[in-house]
């Protein structure tokens, strides 16, 4: 792994443990937050709606992928990248009044959240490298807020592709007529599959990494 060391691959898992954790655990609370507001408290009733990780973390979604990820894309392209997921909200469609509508603006509550959390850590860079004195500290930090810009947009834009389960198939099937939203339910136990066949043709970067990488220069550019 040239130019990296087990040193900074570890400063790097620790930096980016908080924003990664609460990028998955604050996109699932958005979807709970949102069905419980339509009318479905199912998440609620579960205990579902709290920003406590524990009650959301996946063994495999929310630990074992980011890190193996992160630790490839490290190896071969010499960039921290990765993605992962949470627990699923648990959603009672029976319990909402206009259950496709609902369920898409539900879907997009996630991403909404990812969009939000990128803006609060791209403004807590400059607070980070302002108020912490000792310089070795703040770059811990400001790699922190890097981590959490990067992952919250990686989230936010993977899960708006139109490819169900994702969040953006969600939508998808909400605002298209219902012969094409059941094509797209047929879909959905494939979602997956596709997804990991397009990331590993490579194909799934070059659809996502242009628009992150427009959504960074954005952000960044307000500091």
């Amino acid at each position: 792994m040239e130019g990296m060391d087990l040193g900074y691959v570890i400063r790097l898992i620790v930096a980016g443990a908080i924003p990664v954790l609460f990028s998955i655990t604050l996109h699932e609370v958005a979807h709970g937050w949102v069905a419980n507001k339509l009318g479905d408290s199912t998440a609620k009733m579960l205990g579902r709606l709290t920003i406590n990780p524990l009650k959301h973390i996946d063994p495999i979604g929310t630990v074992a992928l980011p890190l193996g990820m992160l630790l490839m894309s490290m190896l071969t392209m010499g960039q921290p990248f990765a993605f992962g997921w949470a627990k699923p909200i648990p959603v009672n469609t029976r319990n909402l009044q206009q259950p496709r509508r609902d369920m898409a603006i539900v879907a997009v509550a996630g991403p909404s959240a990812n969009l939000l959390m990128a803006v609060f850590w791209v403004l807590m860079m400059p607070v980070f490298a302002s108020l912490i004195p000792d310089a070795n500290i703040a770059d811990g930090f400001i790699t922190m807020a890097q981590i959490g810009l990067v992952f919250n947009l990686v989230l936010l834009v993977l899960n708006l592709l139109p490819i169900p389960p994702l969040d953006g198939g969600r939508v998808l099937a909400g605002l298209v007529p219902r012969n094409m939203a059941d094509v797209l339910d047929k879909i959905e136990p494939y979602g997956f599959p596709i997804l990991i066949v397009l990331l590993l043709l490579g194909v799934l970067d070059q659809i996502i990494g242009p628009i992150i990488g427009t959504l960074y220069n954005l952000l960044t550019s307000i500091i």
